[in-house]
């Protein structure tokens, strides 16, 4: 057995630039710890099966929901986002958001949608 490492978000972020590209920095229990910069819109999307969860760790990011108004989440906050919900994650004016999203392993960023946004081969870092 392996002695479990410490991982350093701050470095792993450090990594990359590009925004709404997930990057997986773990996995336990079948689950995938991906994080991501945002800014700007991502596209209005589902994930039928599998729940998603939103955590931020610097700046603000918004999601829109279909079946009702929008919620916001700061650092250190975190939401789930229910299997089957219409969601539409964004970010506001210049503003970079760094992300830890948790959901089950496999699961496509776009969920029911396929776009330039779909990322089907993540990162590992």
């Amino acid at each position: 057995m392996t002695t479990p490492t410490t991982i350093t978000l701050d470095e792993k972020y450090a990594q990359f630039d590009d925004h709404w590209s997930p990057h997986i920095v773990a996995e336990l229990n079948g689950q995938h710890v991906k994080i991501a910069k945002a800014k700007g819109e991502f596209i209005w999307h589902r994930h039928e099966n599998e729940d998603e969860l939103f955590m931020v760790l610097k700046g603000t990011l918004y999601i829109d929901f279909r079946e009702g108004g929008t919620r916001t989440i700061g650092p250190g906050q975190l939401l789930v986002v229910p299997a089957g919900m219409d969601h539409r994650p964004y970010t506001k004016g210049r503003e970079e958001v760094h992300i830890l999203m948790m959901e089950p392993a496999g699961t496509l960023n776009t969920g029911n949608v396929t776009t330039e946004h779909t990322k089907t081969d993540l990162p590992r870092i």
